[in-house]
């Protein structure tokens, strides 16, 4: 992996007869107010820097008769003549894509700032686990608030219909536009069937944001026989993916699927095998020597090769892997009293839920990820995973025996 520079505010800053312009369809150019006249790179670091054609979501354009441009705020209910896009200019992406990557965000960002100034009206995403008091529910919350359409998909409807009531009630005069719909991760049939229902209602999706997971749980097994850490961290995820992959096809920008991992699968007691790793895959039936720890790091690290597999081999669709924090105070715990008692110790020097939310989102519509793939997002910055993700061996074989389970149990891929 390449190093990163970070980026400086101060060359940044425009020289005193300098002001900053955009043109609608997203051009950011200078205009000097003493030899007037204008041109298309800094002044002062010779580089083009572009905004979205977009205005940021709840902002208006306005075309007075004297032909100046007022922008108006609907949320905060004031106007200005600056076009509001230019506080979210970024510099335009060379073709050396990440190796010229300058990082904007890190740990204490949250998703909000991830998202400021954007405008997601039109987009679809799914966030698996979206009830209130985790980070799905912050993913879903942030995405909504910028005009995003978003499926809480969640076990429990009553609880996700209490979420999307949480949301609407911040700003009652904004149409969020959230729908709640049954999935339980414990059942291939759910899977299938909450898949058949989105493309019924939906056809498209532009972002699929797989957080849903557990931790702590005894050796347990699905009514589909396998582990129960093993199918709902991965497996129905990695079936979920399959199924609404026509829907991301048809997306008009590049669709992405976020992929919620752990720095924890460098814990898994998985080796750099590709053998190794369909046994454990298939013995995840099996309940000798059996550790929660160990079965959910073996679940993150599956989440991770999947995202960096499916990046490699769907060429219309851009997936990634996040990390989103160690030992956020969520409802991940809740099932495990030693974890909820670690929990409550570090949560003052913990991520909060928006923070940890910040990598998903980052990942999933910044503007510098856009187009990007097959990488590892740590504190909104790529990293190397563990030698095993990058094993393409042991990648293809994992893939390879994820369809083999899902067609023994009657759920064959087209």
């Amino acid at each position: 992996m390449a190093s990163f520079s970070p980026e400086t505010d101060s060359e940044d800053e425009l020289p005193p007869e300098w002001e900053e312009r955009a043109t609608l369809d997203g051009g950011v150019y200078y205009a000097n107010h003493v030899d007037k006249s204008t041109q298309w790179v800094h002044p002062r670091t010779g580089k083009r820097k572009e905004v979205t054609g977009s205005l940021p979501f709840g902002w208006e354009r306005r075309h007075l008769p004297d032909g100046k441009i007022l922008y108006v705020n609907h949320d905060d209910q004031k106007t200005t003549y600056i076009d509001p896009r230019l506080a979210f200019a970024k510099e335009c992406q060379s073709s050396k894509g990440l190796e010229d990557f300058r990082q904007r965000f890190d740990a204490s960002s949250n998703a909000l700032q991830i998202l400021h100034g954007q405008d997601l009206s039109g987009k679809v995403a799914i966030v698996t686990g979206a009830n209130h008091g985790g980070i799905g529910y912050e993913m879903a919350r942030t995405l909504a608030r910028s005009g995003c359409t978003v499926v809480f998909a969640c076990r429990d409807l009553n609880k996700a219909r209490v979420s999307i009531g949480k949301i609407k009630s911040e700003r009652t005069y904004v149409n969020f536009k959230c729908h709640a719909m049954h999935l339980d991760l414990a059942s291939l049939k759910s899977v299938r069937t909450f898949a058949d229902n989105f493309l019924r209602d939906f056809q498209v999706l532009d972002i699929l944001i797989l957080n849903a997971g557990i931790l702590g749980h005894s050796h347990t097994l699905t009514e589909d026989n396998l582990e129960l850490t093993f199918q709902v961290n991965y497996l129905s995820h990695f079936y979920l993916s399959h199924l609404l992959k026509p829907a991301m096809c048809k997306s008009a920008s590049i669709p992405k699927i976020v992929a919620i991992s752990a720095e924890s699968h460098r814990f898994s007691q998985i080796g750099n095998s590709a053998e190794f790793l369909a046994e454990s895959c298939l013995n995840k039936t099996s309940g000798k020597h059996f550790c929660p720890t160990f079965a959910y790091n073996d679940s993150k690290l599956f989440c991770l090769m999947f995202a960096l597999e499916a990046n490699q081999i769907w060429k219309n669709i851009r997936s990634i892997a996040v990390h989103p924090g160690n030992m956020v105070y969520s409802n991940l715990g809740r099932h495990w009293w030693i974890y909820r008692v670690l929990f409550g110790l570090v949560r003052p020097f913990a991520k909060s839920l928006s923070q940890a939310a910040a990598p998903g989102i980052f990942a999933a519509v910044s503007p510098e990820m856009r187009g990007v793939g097959g990488i590892y997002i740590n504190n909104c910055f790529p990293c190397q995973p563990s030698k095993v993700a990058l094993d393409q061996d042991s990648r293809k074989n994992l893939f390879k025996t994820s369809l083999n389970l899902l067609q023994t149990r009657g759920h064959t891929i087209q």
